[in-house]
């Protein structure tokens, strides 16, 4: 993964911008936390500004790309973290568990370095995927084996809370489901050069050049046209916040 972010990672910060709507979810689950690591921290989206955050990254590409006012990022792995015990309030992982060569271990390294509640937004393997995996059903193949399903996470960390978060239709986040009300975007190659899952796909040539004959004719507008009329759309990512276990317990 640290490979394809390398690679993928030029430009990615003029498409991932973070969307203000989402940075307000994910810092609310924080609470109080005054000390925050960001795991798997890229360019520093949806890093709090007014609190104190340490970044870890494994991709140098994209340490490079952190604007000069984002953290000071330390270069390394979710699942062996140059931190001691207790050293942070709480952690947070944003859209990067599922590139982890170890789930578990980089969740239980985020429970040991972070005394308060730990803040993931990943996907949802068994939500319901929107109508781009029509187009390119190879995103579901690429997805089942490595989107953890929420349980998993449960397991690992004991109870969760979970909330649904519903993308914007004008998401500012380039991340996979933010298009769902802007079809053309996908046919732009430097929106899908920062998404992880187009590094991925072998060839979408045939794909895409269907998309663009349906939104040409209209085929796509009669099928899909409804969503033109929402604000926000739940494309299955979700929030989990899994708070500290007494130690008594």
């Amino acid at each position: 993964m640290t490979a394809i972010y390398d690679r993928i990672g030029i430009g990615y910060a003029r498409q991932r911008r973070p969307d203000s709507r989402i940075a307000r979810t994910i810092h609310d689950a924080l609470g109080d936390a005054r000390h925050v690591l960001n795991v798997g921290a890229g360019t520093g989206s949806y890093e709090p500004g007014d609190r104190t955050v340490t970044a870890l990254e494994p991709s140098a590409e994209m340490i490079g790309q952190r604007p000069p006012e984002a953290a000071q990022a330390c270069q390394g792995t979710a699942e062996a973290m140059p931190f001691a015990d207790d050293r942070f309030d709480a952690a947070m992982a944003i859209l990067t568990v599922h590139h982890w060569a170890d789930l578990e271990a980089g969740l239980r390294e985020m429970r040991r370095v972070a005394m308060g509640p730990l803040v993931i937004l990943s996907f949802d393997p068994q939500s319901l995927y929107f109508w781009l995996a029509d187009y390119i059903p190879d995103i579901i193949a690429l997805d089942q084996p490595v989107m953890p399903k929420i349980e998993t996470f449960e397991a690992i960390l004991g109870p969760c809370e979970v909330k649904a978060v519903p993308v914007p239709h004008d998401c500012t986040d380039g991340f996979l489901g933010a298009y769902w009300q802007r079809p053309h975007a996908y046919l732009d190659p430097q929106v899908r050069a920062s998404i992880s899952t187009f590094a991925k796909l072998d060839t979408i040539a045939d794909a895409l050049a269907k998309l663009e004959q349906d939104i040409g004719s209209g085929d796509w507008q009669a099928r899909h046209g409804h969503l033109m009329e929402l604000e926000n759309l739940d494309v299955g990512y979700r929030l989990v916040v899994a708070q500290p276990i007494s130690k008594n317990e």
